[in-house]
């Protein structure tokens, strides 16, 4: 059964569905764009509704009243959301005036997978720190606005073409039940398919004068009617694109608040308009869908001029001067229109982007990840420190070095108990932010890992499946359980593993401000291999072909692409029917997700 388009694994064999081959190149072109940036996935599931009656004028001949009845639906219907929208708000108003926010916060059972059902009101709470005040009591959440120009009739420079299927509005009227698209960029072109379409064409390709990075779909918006998807370019540029009305905004224009290369695009989990960009000068800027780009300066730490890069040891952190130091906290600039900025948070002001400034490393940022509770973000920079950050607070909760290198990506477990890492060091290393320490290391790469993600559907809070594929070619399978360890013979001698009850909490480890310090150390030196578990892979798949740079599972296959733009959909072995709700999250880690109904 091994051949280059299938793979037999532990659970069945994994074979090739459907192929999106690279875009065809004419070599004689002085103008033709070349991939030189990976190749990134994004995807969304959305659930399209039944066709109505043909004619119900003739169900009202025959006697039914059909308007009366529809009329009562829609009644109800608007009954039930006010009573969804005011649930959180009852929630929060039933709140007791000694409770504050780190209250809500707690260590996970070390062996019950966390209960997110909780998280709604955190939700409605992020997103209200995150907004200016006079935006979010004017502003009507259920109101939620489209993107001002037209791609097929812009004259703008930036969108160089656009191409679409033909017929497609039709095509997308006609679909009935869950849909899956996937979202990915290659050389100057950024591309909109459909998961198991018979037409093997794009939905939609677009070509632009400057290169795609990074994307990310909104899950919380996402409907049969609107997709609301940005897109990062090596410009700093971003738009807001609706593939379905084929409309567009553009916010940092030419580098208005950031000329970096974009690395990562992040929408903020429930929230409708607020999104988090990471750039290649170490920093992530807030920014809000709906606000216009406003003037700003980033204040500058000292010496973070003559001192563009910093060189960490993995085991003996090097001491930083100036004031600022990138392993025990991050540089937080908020805007004049920030809620919080001294002084300046008056009536009038109009709110614009950025919401928010972080500055996290003298290096660049190259990915982050929402925990799946929504509570922190993890990012990896090439500094080669794993930062978790509270979001919220704005603060740096912990901080972790590789064992050697920079960090190339980062995906967090279905469950929020441990967060995975790959690097320039070969290795993929697990770890578990609530006991503040690394758990494992996994060996079968001999190159930098390109992409990881965890298997959802086979993750259960014991076992945990994950993949990564890297530049050597390899697609590898993973099969995790912290009980099936073996503890190295060291590990009693050189680092005591500390007990869940003892361990202090994220949530309680963090300070009243961006810039307090914390009594624990955040910085966390890498462990020698002595001190660390080994995993081995539990299958090892050489595929022909260029650099892989990505990974993603969907519910029914998995997806690898490369450097080229080569997207591959292996069609699993076994589809899990009915996941258990322990499984289920609103909120994938990686740039590629796949939500279930």
């Amino acid at each position: 059964m091994e051949s280059d388009s299938a793979f037999v694994a532990p659970e069945g064999v994994y074979s090739v569905t459907e192929e999106h081959k690279p875009l065809q190149v004419t070599t004689h072109s002085s103008t033709t764009a070349q991939p030189i940036y990976q190749t990134r996935l994004s995807s969304i599931t959305i659930r399209f509704p039944p066709k109505q009656p043909a004619s119900p004028g003739l169900a009202q001949f025959l006697g039914a009243n059909l308007t009366k009845d529809l009329k009562k639906d829609k009644e109800k219907d608007k009954e039930k959301e006010a009573l969804v929208k005011e649930r959180p708000l009852l929630e929060e108003r039933s709140m007791s005036s000694s409770d504050t926010p780190e209250d809500s916060f707690s260590s996970p059972d070390p062996v019950a997978t966390p209960d997110l059902s909780i998280s709604t009101p955190v939700e409605h709470q992020q997103y209200k720190l995150f907004s200016h005040p006079s935006i979010s009591a004017t502003k009507k959440k259920s109101h939620m606005s489209r993107p001002k120009h037209n791609m097929r009739t812009t004259s703008s420079t930036f969108i160089t073409r656009l191409h679409s299927a033909e017929g497609l509005n039709k095509t997308l009227a006609a679909k009935q039940g869950e849909v899956t698209f996937l979202f990915y960029n290659t050389g100057k072109a950024f591309l909109w398919i459909e998961v198991g379409a018979k037409v093997k064409e794009p939905l939609t390709r677009i070509s632009f004068s400057a290169y795609p990075t990074c994307h990310d779909v909104n899950p919380s918006t996402a409907s049969s009617e609107r997709l609301d998807v940005v897109i990062g370019f090596n410009t700093g540029d971003l738009v807001w694109f609706d593939p379905i009305s084929s409309r567009y905004c553009r916010l940092n224009k030419q580098g208005t608040i950031s000329s970096s290369i974009c690395t990562a695009v992040r929408w903020v989990p429930s929230s409708p308009t607020l999104f988090l960009v990471s750039h290649a000068d170490g920093t992530i800027i807030v920014y809000d869908k709906e606000r216009e780009d406003g003037l700003f300066t980033a204040s500058i730490p000292n010496g973070l001029a003559n001192t563009p890069h910093i060189t960490i040891n993995a085991h003996h952190p090097s001491p930083v001067d100036n004031g600022w130091d990138p392993l025990s906290s991050i540089f937080v600039t908020p805007p004049p229109w920030h809620p919080e900025a001294t002084g300046r948070g008056e009536k009038g002001v109009v709110a614009k982007n950025p919401v928010s400034h972080w500055r996290l490393c003298r290096r660049g940022v190259v990915d982050f990840v929402f925990s799946p509770d929504n509570k922190y973000v993890a990012a990896i920079s090439e500094d080669g420190c794993l930062r978790v950050i509270d979001p919220l607070a704005e603060q740096l909760v912990d901080c972790y070095a590789s064992y050697f290198g920079s960090l190339t990506c980062v995906a967090w477990s279905p469950d929020g108990r441990f967060i995975l890492t790959g690097g320039q060091d070969d290795l993929l290393t697990i770890f578990s932010p609530w006991e503040q320490r690394v758990v494992a290391r996994c060996q079968g790469h001999s190159s930098f890992v390109s992409s990881v993600a965890f298997d959802e559907s086979r993750c259960d809070g014991r076992t945990y499946r994950f993949g990564s594929v890297g530049e050597d070619n390899k697609l590898i399978l993973w099969d995790f359980s912290s009980g099936a360890l073996h503890r190295p013979k060291l590990l009693g001698v050189h680092h005591q593993r500390p007990s869940m009850a003892s361990s202090i909490s994220l949530a309680y480890r963090r300070g009243t401000g961006s810039t307090s310090q914390l009594s624990a150390p955040r910085y966390h030196p890498a462990p020698s291999r002595n001190e660390v578990s080994t995993v081995q892979p539990v299958l090892v798949k050489q595929l022909d072909a260029d650099l892989l740079t990505s990974l993603a599972f969907l519910h029914r296959a998995l997806v690898t692409a490369s450097k080229a733009g080569h997207v591959r959909l292996w069609v699993r072995p076994l589809v899990m029917a009915n996941p258990s709700p322990r499984r289920r999250h609103t909120r994938g880690t990686l740039s590629v997700t796949d939500f279930q109904p």
